[in-house]
């Protein structure tokens, strides 16, 4: 991952179940296991609430 990544402290990888090793790049929408090298899209919720 690129240097724009950011640490996601305290989770656990669901595949690998290492401790602290998941890493989120915001500009691609990816989270990023360091262990296991397992990737997951990440979506934006866009629904709006009902107000």
């Amino acid at each position: 991952m690129n240097h724009l990544a950011h640490f996601l402290d305290g989770l656990r990888c669901s595949i690998c179940g290492a401790l602290n090793v998941l890493w989120l790049d915001p500009i691609r929408g990816l989270v990023e296991c360091h262990e296991c090298g397992q990737t997951a899209l990440t979506i934006p919720e866009t629904t709006k609430e009902d107000s």
